[in-house]
């Protein structure tokens, strides 16, 4: 090893005087002080004040001791801390890509405006993809393709129980309260709802007189700390939650379990930040902060929250009442899953957010390292119904980084029902990815309570940005189910789309995500033994999982699930050929969702 990486007293090549290094550290400083004296000579008063300002800045950072750089470099160290204050803005508009997602890319935003704007969103020249890298998808295009002339694709929501369904947009505003978002930004997501003919979830902050002032379609959400129906003690309020439930503005209720941006934990609204108008919204006192339990009060068990959205349903007069989780330990949601079988009881829809998903203030660690992204949780949850045997019982919508139509028709094809966006509206409104949505300093009055600020917000043209970009968007999916030869996204299915492999192979989705059979998992059949490991865990009685019956399962029916007669991709006789009359092997075509007939 040299020398020079093992004498621990080693001297510098050159010997620069040290006189110089203090020159370079104080230049600055000393400038200030020159500056101050010639301004003295002069009688010169800016130069006084502005000598006079920065020798006492110098002086300051002298003799402070919390920041080592601006003692060793006075004046100058601020100079460090400026650019890193601007970082953000100067890689998005000097340094970023183009393609570059921090979280979403520049092509991203753009395509969000220009179609907010109803500006032609076309580019030239050809794509900016690398089409031969790994994980590229794209949807295969059908010899028979035809433009569509009906745009508006709905779906309606409901089941057995629900007296008043829902006849919703595959294309929605996800969840955003009133407290992350500004006043001004409520009502233009609100009022362009309303215009477009979609549905605006209100987010577990309450149904504001924002979101009331233009009446559009809302969705409900109640998280743990029962914002608008809660008691003094902050537990959920039955009567006050029926006052506002039958209010015909309120289309769905939605209980959060888990958000993608921070699953299994709550939020805290610091006292400081609790207006009068949020806390009268919430229902909560001002001058205390204002904490949202990581957990629900009103049940425990997976029986008692059958029992509770049967609750919701009953004191809303029958509406659609269903959840929304980031998926986290499976065996919890197949708990669920048979608790709603046994008590012949099911929510009329689910929302899976997936962990990429967060518009507001969140732990690093919780962003980064908690939580299923979306295709895995929403695949888990898909797959889970199928194999339970009641898919055809509950609506699924999706959540996370959803902004385009291919985003739409991606998951849609994998078996989602709807997709809802939340970053992709905050785009619409204004927002320009500052991300210091939780310093109350949004630049664009999108994310702030700061009065002043949010009123650059303009209500009435920011409502139809809106409106166009839910429009545009759905223009853009209805020309991708044209183009594979199809008349509503319901049509889709995972054969539609190809995927290329690390290895350079292309496969269909079909095949590259697990499918189950309808009904395996009530046997415990399914061909992806994980699943029948993790259904047997689910216990109805309680969110824990049953270790003992996994290891009854391991010890007498290891193999089971291998040995299905249910085909698989390498069964002989489908070696040759999988697709047999238009369907694939499993169940991807069994999708049990509802689709307008071809004439309509």
């Amino acid at each position: 090893m040299p020398h020079s990486r093992t004498n621990l007293n080693a001297k510098p090549k050159k010997n620069a005087p040290y006189l110089i290094g203090l020159l370079l550290r104080y230049s600055l400083f000393a400038a200030a002080i020159l500056v101050l004296l010639a301004g003295l000579l002069l009688t010169n008063w800016w130069l006084i004040l502005v000598g006079g300002f920065s020798s006492a800045v110098g002086i300051y950072d002298m003799i402070q001791s919390k920041h080592a750089i601006l003692n060793n470099y006075p004046i100058a160290g601020h100079v460090r801390y400026i650019l890193e204050n601007f970082r953000p803005e100067i890689r998005q508009y000097l340094l970023e890509d183009d393609k570059e997602q921090v979280p979403f890319s520049r092509q991203q935003r753009a395509l969000v405006y220009q179609r907010a704007k109803n500006v032609s969103d076309t580019n030239a020249f050809g794509t900016l993809d690398n089409l031969y890298t790994q994980g590229k998808e794209w949807f295969l295009q059908s010899a028979v393709s035809e433009p569509l002339e009906h745009k508006d694709f709905r779906i309606m929501v409901g089941g057995d129980r629900c007296q008043q369904p829902h006849d919703m947009s595959v294309f929605n505003i996800s969840a955003m309260s009133f407290g992350s978002l500004s006043a001004n930004a409520i009502m233009a997501l609100n009022q362009g709802a309303k215009l477009g003919g979609f549905t605006h979830d209100t987010g577990e902050g309450a149904i504001s007189p924002y979101h009331r002032k233009f009446g559009g379609d809302l969705i409900w959400e109640l998280g743990t700390g029962y914002f608008g129906c809660r008691d003094d003690n902050g537990n959920f309020d039955p009567q006050s939650f029926a006052e506002k439930a039958v209010d015909p503005q309120v289309k769905m209720i939605e209980i959060k379990l888990s958000q993608g941006a921070k699953p299994g934990k709550g939020g805290v609204l610091p006292a400081e930040k609790i207006t009068p108008e949020i806390a009268k919204t919430r229902h909560i006192p001002t001058g205390q902060d204002c904490i949202s339990p990581s957990s629900h009060t009103a049940f425990s068990t997976p029986r008692e929250l059958v029992a509770f959205w049967q609750q919701l349903r009953e004191l809303s007069g029958g509406k659609p009442v269903g959840f929304k989780l980031c998926v986290g330990q499976p065996w919890q949601f197949m708990a669920t899953v048979k608790a709603m079988i046994e008590a012949d009881n099911y929510p009329d829809f689910i929302v899976i957010d997936g962990a990429e998903g967060g518009t507001g203030a969140a732990p690093v660690e919780f962003m980064d390292n908690v939580g299923m992204p979306l295709v895995e949780g929403f695949l888990l949850v898909h797959n889970t119904l199928v194999g339970a045997g009641i898919r055809d019982k509950v609506k699924l919508g999706v959540s996370g980084k959803i902004v385009s139509g291919f985003d739409i028709a991606r998951l849609i094809a994998l078996g989602a029902d709807w997709c809802n966006s939340a970053r992709g509206f905050m785009f619409a409104v204004g927002c320009i990815q500052s991300r210091s949505c939780h310093t109350n300093t949004c630049p664009t009055g999108v994310a702030t309570q700061d009065p002043y600020r949010q009123k650059a917000l303009d209500v009435p043209s920011k409502a139809e940005r809106v409106a166009s970009f839910h429009k545009n968007t759905l223009k853009s999916l209805a020309s991708i189910v044209g183009a594979v030869g199809l008349q509503h996204p319901s049509q889709l299915q995972p054969y539609h789309i190809a995927r290329r492999l690390d290895d350079g192979q292309i496969k269909l989705l079909s095949k590259f995500f697990y499918f189950t059979d309808e009904n395996a998992l009530l046997d415990q059949s399914a061909r992806a033994d994980i699943f029948n490991q993790m259904w047997v865990m689910a216990n109805p009685d309680s969110f824990l999982a049953n270790n003992d019956a996994l290891i009854a399962y391991n010890k007498d029916s290891r193999d089971k699930g291998k040995n299905t007669n249910a085909p698989t991709e390498n069964s002989p006789e489908n070696i040759e050929d999988n697709i047999d009359g238009g369907s694939l092997i499993g169940n991807v075509n069994n999708t049990f969702r509802d689709f307008p007939p071809k004439d309509d």
